[in-house]
C-alpha cells in the first residue's frame, strides 16, 4: 500500500488518546484508504484483527445499520467477550440516522478508540460539538500533494524531466488518488472526475441541503470554477447569473457557497488588509479542493495556468497547517498570508517572471509590507529571475517537494 505519511504521522498520535479522531474530506478523496493504513498500523502494533471494528457505510453490507439504534447493538454484539480495547473504525458516518447517539453511547460503554469519517464538514462538527463537547478532534484530508502524486505514479523526484511531466500531468488531472489506478487515456481520466463531481454535487451539496433549484447552483459553481482565484463579489457571481437570464439574490449566492464549503468542494481565502490589520468582510478569493475538478468541467486551458498554479500553493499551505489569507496592500495584491503558531510567511505565485512589468507585480508589493516577516515569490522559472532584497525566490515544484 502507498502510504500517505503526511496524514497517518497525524492520525498515529492520537491513537489510544480519550478523543474521538473525526476525519473529514471531499467524497474519493482517500479516506478509506487512510482508514485502511491506520487498520494496518493498528495491527503492526500488536492489536488483534478482532479487536478492529471497520464498517463502510457506502457499502450495501452494512445498509442494515444505517440508523443509531441496529448499529449500536451491532457493534455491542462484535465487542461482546473482547478482551482489551476495542478500535471502531466507521467511513462516511454521516450515512447513519441520528449517529451522534451511537458514538456517545460507544464512549461511555465500551473501553474504545473511535475513528470516523466523513464528507460534511458542518454536519459533523456542528452535530459533534452538540453532542460530544470537548471529546473529539477534527483531522482534515484532502486530495494527493504533489510530492504524494510522485509517490502513487513511482516517480522517482531525483528525475528532474520525469517530475516535470508528472507536475504538468497532476496541473490538469488533479491528485484524486483514485486516478492512479487507471488508464492514462484522458477522456476516461475526465470521466472519473465528472463522477467525483457529480456524486459530491449531488449527494453532499443538493441532497443535504434540499436544494431546489440544482441547475442554478451548478452555474454558480461553474462561474467560480472558471474565476479561481479571483478576487470577486456574490453580487457579481448574481450580476452575471442576471446577465444569462437566472434571476438570483446575493444571499442566496452566500448559501450556495456555503453549501458547497460545507462539501469541501470550495475554500474561502478572505482578505487581510495588511496596513490596517484587519480582515475585510466581502471580496474573498476562492480555490478548489483540488483542480481536477475544473479540468472535468471546463477542460484544460494553458491560458489559465497562472490560476492553476496558485490553486495548488493554496492546497500546499492547508496541508501544512497553515491559515491562509489574501492580502490587500493599497490597491495591490499579495497572493496569500500563510500563518501558523507565530509563523507568519507572505506568498506571491506567478507562472514565468518573463518580464520587468511582472517582477513589478509580484515583487513589488512583498517590499511595501513595512515588515521582516519572511516573504516569497514563486514560479516554474528554473533559475531566479528578479531577485530583489529579502524576498527569497523559489521554483514552485521545489517548493511542493520540501
Amino acid at each position: 500500500m502507498k502510504n500517505r505519511e503526511l496524514f497517518i504521522k497525524q492520525l498515529v498520535q492520537y491513537i489510544d488518546t480519550p478523543v474521538i479522531k473525526i476525519i473529514t474530506g471531499i467524497r474519493r478523496c482517500g479516506k478509506s484508504y487512510l482508514l485502511k493504513l491506520l487498520a494496518t498500523t493498528l495491527r503492526e502494533r500488536g492489536v488483534e484483527s478482532e479487536r478492529i471494528i471497520q464498517i463502510d457505510f457506502e457499502s450495501l453490507s452494512f445498509e442494515a445499520y444505517r440508523h443509531y439504534r441496529p448499529l449500536y447493538d451491532h457493534i455491542m454484539e462484535r465487542a461482546k467477550g473482547l478482551e482489551g480495547k476495542v478500535y471502531i473504525l466507521m467511513d462516511e458516518i454521516q450515512e447513519v440516522e441520528q449517529w451522534e447517539k451511537a458514538i456517545r453511547s460507544f464512549a461511555v460503554d465500551l473501553d474504545c478508540d473511535i475513528y470516523l469519517t466523513g464528507s460534511n464538514a458542518h454536519m459533523l462538527s456542528g452535530e459533534l460539538a452538540t453532542y460530544l463537547t470537548g471529546r473529539y478532534v477534527e483531522l482534515e484530508l484532502y486530495p494527493l500533494s504533489f510530492r504524494e502524486y510522485l509517490d502513487f505514479y513511482d516517480v522517482e523526484a531525483s528525475r528532474k524531466s520525469d517530475v516535470e511531466d508528472a507536475f504538468y500531468e497532476y496541473v490538469r488531472y488533479g491528485g484524486f488518488p483514485g486516478l492512479h489506478q487507471l488508464p492514462r487515456e484522458e477522456d476516461i481520466k475526465s470521466q472519473y472526475i465528472k463522477g467525483i463531481y457529480n456524486s459530491v454535487l449531488l449527494k453532499d451539496v443538493v441532497q443535504r441541503n434540499s436544494i431546489r433549484d440544482p441547475e442554478l447552483l451548478e452555474r454558480v459553481l461553474v462561474y467560480i470554477m472558471d474565476n479561481i482565484g479571483q478576487i470577486f463579489s456574490a453580487k457579481r457571481i448574481a450580476d452575471y447569473l442576471k446577465s444569462q437570464g437566472k434571476s438570483v439574490g446575493v444571499e442566496s449566492i452566500y448559501n450556495y457557497i456555503a453549501a458547497l464549503e460545507n462539501a469541501m468542494i470550495l475554500y474561502t481565502a478572505k482578505r487581510y488588509d495588511i496596513k490596517g490589520k484587519k480582515i475585510l468582510e466581502r471580496m474573498e478569493k476562492y480555490f478548489l479542493v483540488d483542480q481536477g475538478l475544473r479540468y472535468g468541467m471546463l477542460g484544460y486551458r494553458q491560458n489559465d495556468i497562472a490560476q492553476l498554479l496558485e490553486n495548488i500553493v493554496f492546497l500546499e499551505l492547508l496541508r501544512r497547517g497553515y491559515r491562509v489569507h489574501v492580502g490587500k496592500e493599497g490597491d495591490a495584491e499579495i497572493d496569500f498570508i500563510a500563518e501558523k503558531k507565530q509563523e507568519k510567511l507572505y506568498i506571491q505565485v506567478t507562472y514565468l517572471l518573463a518580464t520587468e512589468a511582472v517582477v513589478e507585480r509580484e515583487y513589488g508589493p512583498l517590499t511595501r509590507t513595512g515588515d521582516s516577516h519572511p516573504k516569497m515569490v514563486l514560479s516554474m522559472d528554473r533559475i531566479p529571475v528578479g531577485v530583489q532584497g529579502g524576498i527569497t525566490w523559489m521554483n514552485l515544484v521545489d517548493f511542493l517537494l520540501e
